[in-house]
């Protein structure tokens, strides 16, 4: 205790072992989901699910760890929504590309993380986007997400004359996936913590007897991750499409993860007299490690959690709040069979709601402004309609920037965003 106490000042921090002990605790259940979802999501793209669940528990681990030891905020992270599903429906189903290739992506972008910290030129590439894309971003990942949870539970299908259709929703995993969003709804009304988890958890139970949830165990050792474990593809970093990949890896992780940080510190009081972030440049270095050690493991990259928030309403303040959290994510690599047993039908409603959640920056867009809201509606609505994130900022952007420019508003835009759009630009021009 007095080690804890020297190390993370919990006395001057207003908060003691117990109090961090149970938002740690907190804190992973609103998460665990996770272990369940990214392996459904990534194993799409062909990758071995067994060793997603181990690579998907290890990064998480490693992000969360490098956030408690040296940011020592009570921020955790894990595997982003977004990135797993640019990862899986942009860059291998979208695109063409091989999982290796998205995940030498991911370990290069780790890697430039580290560059771009050292050089402070992260935080001058947040400070270049207008806050308007910056919310934008988040709500058209969240339409995205939905979308994608939607398909994989077969409520939304396939359709040649409309492109899209309701699927069969009265029985088989559509069925199941609406009692999931159902039950889980509830959970979350009444405030239940862990309601993400415990909503999978029980929809899955209920897939039992429907014949959609094989049951195979509860516990074993982890899962080898030999079939994902350093298969990178170096054969393409100097293409053009690999930088392009690169650079909507970066471009999502950097606004996820400040996005998030800005937000928990905000409602835990944590942020200083000038509305910055305590610590963000090690908390920055916290996401580099994390996104690197996941890439390495077979997972795309991790980003911090806006379900840290529950750990900080429970009262956690420093990093010893990570450090827990961090430890359960350890021993839940012993409950391997159990997440993998999930079925995504399972996992669907759990997609629907996350994207949910992610709609709340929309409250900031200024509908009345049309040189604003226009690019951030062509932003939202262009990454579940083109099946792309990467689509939806490079059109947002380009359009930002463009209609700015025709309104005579151009010291409005930075030098940075008149970069970016003619590079977009470029692209659309030479390689589409």
């Amino acid at each position: 205790m007095t080690m804890f106490e020297k190390f993370y000042q919990l006395k001057a921090n207003g908060t003691t072992v117990k109090t961090e002990v149970l938002a740690g605790i907190t804190t992973f259940l609103t998460m665990a989901y996770i272990l369940a979802v990214n392996p459904n999501v990534l194993s799409a793209t062909g990758m071995d699910k067994n060793a997603l669940f181990t690579a998907t528990a290890v990064a998480s681990i490693a992000g969360t760890l490098a956030m408690a030891l040296l940011a020592k905020l009570p921020f955790a992270q894990a595997p982003g929504m977004g990135m797993a599903a640019f990862f899986t429906f942009t860059v291998v189903l979208g695109m063409g590309y091989t999982w290796e290739f998205a995940l030498t992506a991911i370990l290069i972008e780790g890697i430039i993380f580290f560059i771009m910290n050292v050089l402070n030129i992260r935080e001058a590439l947040v400070n270049a986007i207008p806050a308007t894309l910056k919310n934008a971003i988040s709500a058209g990942i969240g339409l995205f997400i939905a979308f994608i949870g939607l398909q994989n539970s077969g409520i939304v299908v396939n359709s040649n004359a409309t492109l899209v259709q309701i699927g069969t929703i009265t029985s088989g995993t559509g069925l199941l996936a609406l009692i999931g969003l159902i039950l889980t709804s509830i959970l979350l009304i009444r405030k239940v913590k862990g309601a993400l988890l415990i909503g999978i958890l029980a929809t899955a139970v209920i897939g039992i007897p429907m014949g959609i949830t094989q049951f195979s165990g509860i516990m074993s050792l982890p899962p080898s991750p030999a079939p994902l474990f350093f298969k990178f593809d170096f054969s393409q970093i100097l293409t053009i499409d690999m930088l392009i990949v690169v650079f909507t890896f970066l471009f999502v992780d950097v606004f996820d993860t400040v996005g998030t940080l800005i937000g928990v510190c905000a409602k835990a009081g944590m942020l200083d007299e000038k509305g910055q972030i305590p610590n963000v440049k090690k908390a920055f270095y916290a996401d580099a490690i994390g996104t690197t050690s996941g890439a390495i493991f077979g997972s795309s990259a991790v980003t911090t959690y806006v379900e840290s928030a529950a750990g900080v309403s429970e009262g956690g303040r420093t990093g010893l709040t990570a450090l827990i959290t961090a430890g359960c994510f350890a021993l839940a690599l012993l409950f391997a069979p159990l997440f993998l047993s999930i079925p995504g039908a399972a996992t669907a409603p759990i997609l629907i709601l996350v994207g949910l959640m992610m709609l709340s920056p929309i409250k900031d867009i200024n509908l009345d402004n049309y040189a604003e809201s226009v690019p951030a509606f062509i932003c939202i609505i262009a990454m579940p309609l083109t099946y792309s994130i990467a689509e939806g900022i490079s059109l947002g952007l380009i359009s930002y920037v463009l209609l700015n420019m025709i309104s005579g508003k151009f010291k409005k835009v930075s030098v940075a965003m008149y970069i970016l759009a003619i590079l977009f630009v470029l692209n659309y021009i030479f390689l589409q």
